[in-house]
């Protein structure tokens, strides 16, 4: 079963995953986002540049959506400094309306099937009060304010009413490709290691107490969201949480890490990433001369997924917070049972954004090609004489 789908927040980590896992596998694609998305660029999808604040844009972008049959709604508003807005009543206001401005025009279309929406382990009250261990979707709402809630009370008041099923997911610390974005924690720990390695020294942790979490790789988020979207006997409004299938700890995976930028890890230093590496953006810097990276600017590049990483890795925190686990028994009962290794996982992203320049590879790798560079140019001059004579 194929057919179009309209992706929203197509230059988001989730968003672009999904426009590249419907494209391969045969459908159409509408990639909606504010800005081209660049990993899409050379990919068989239709790009609409759209603001989704803005009803009137939604309004005529929809008229050419008459053959959309499936959205994936993966578009999110975040305010500066991403965590302390997340009950903010701007946030909540601003998520709602957005979602509203692309519903009312597309359904008016009367094609659309089904719909996917993205939310996380916030459902269950993370990180203002102590989850159930594990959270189950079965579990009751945990009332607080939250986008979530409004977005998923209005999907269920449209649906019956307009013909479409919907189903949600909590897809749990996502990583991949995307750089720019409000949580991705990869380009982070990235720039802090360049930052390092240009200061000489080693790559310490600069976490809190050990915190065991669990992560989704991007890969597995989309093809869960092409699975929903290609079973249409699933029940309507139906819950989804989402993980690689392990659990792992930032502190056992520092070794990895390290490992990809060639440094030895060092002795523990508790810092703030959200403000260490701005206050070392001269560091930044120089790291781009030194490994001819791309000119990104530190803030395009970080998004706020810095403040995200402080939480990810208990900044501040005198002991462990409390466990952040969900059950994945009921989307593999259903049928989808992919799962990662996320070791694996966090190692293949962070060499993506090194082969894309938009990391530093070792700085060994670099003196390497340049002396590669430096003998061809060499060797080629040699022979331009020699031809000469």
């Amino acid at each position: 079963m194929t057919g179009t789908v309209l992706i929203a927040g197509a230059s988001g980590l989730i968003g672009t995953a999904a426009a590249i896992e419907f494209s391969e596998r045969g459908w159409r694609v509408i990639a909606l986002s504010r800005r081209p998305p660049e990993l899409l660029e050379g990919r068989a999808v239709e790009h609409v540049p759209l603001d989704l604040t803005d009803r009137d844009a939604c309004a005529r972008a929809a008229a050419g959506f008459g053959e959309v049959t499936h959205l994936v709604y993966a578009a999110v508003h975040e305010l500066p400094g991403l965590i302390a807005g997340w009950s903010a009543p701007e946030q909540i206001e601003t998520n709602d309306r957005m979602l509203r401005n692309l519903m009312a025009p597309l359904v008016a279309r009367g094609n659309l099937r089904h719909v996917s929406l993205l939310q996380g382990t916030k459902a269950y009250g993370a990180p203002f009060r102590r989850m159930r261990v594990p959270a189950r979707e079965s579990q009751p709402r945990v009332e607080h304010p939250n986008f979530y809630w409004v977005q998923q009370d209005y999907l269920a008041e449209l649906a019956p009413r307009h013909g479409f099923s919907y189903t949600i997911f909590r897809p749990q610390l996502v990583v991949g490709p995307n750089h720019g974005v409000v949580m991705n924690l990869l380009p982070v720990l990235g720039v802090y290691a360049a930052i390092r390695e240009t200061l000489g020294q080693p790559l310490a942790f600069p976490g809190g107490p050990e915190w065991v979490w669990e992560a989704a790789d991007v890969r597995l988020v989309a093809a869960a969201l092409r699975w929903a979207a290609e079973h249409p006997a699933l029940p309507s409004g139906e819950i989804f949480n989402l993980t690689n299938g392990e659990v792992f700890s930032f502190r056992d995976m520092w070794p990895a890490i390290a490992e990809v930028f060639e440094m030895e890890v060092g002795p523990d230093e508790p810092l703030s990433l959200a403000e260490y590496i701005p206050a070392h953006e001269a560091v930044w810097r120089l790291a781009i001369l030194r490994h001819g990276l791309r000119e990104i600017p530190l803030n395009a590049l970080l998004g706020e997924s810095h403040f995200y990483a402080d939480m990810c890795l208990a900044h501040g925190a005198t002991e462990a917070p409390p466990p952040v686990y969900v059950s994945t028994v009921k989307i593999r009962k259903a049928g989808f049972d992919l799962c990662w290794n996320t070791e694996e996982s966090f190692v293949h992203w962070l060499r993506d954004l090194q082969q894309r320049r938009i990391l530093p590879r070792s700085w060994r790798e670099v003196q390497k090609a340049t002396m590669e560079r430096v003998h061809w140019v060499f060797n080629e001059s040699e022979q331009r004489r020699c031809n000469l004579d």
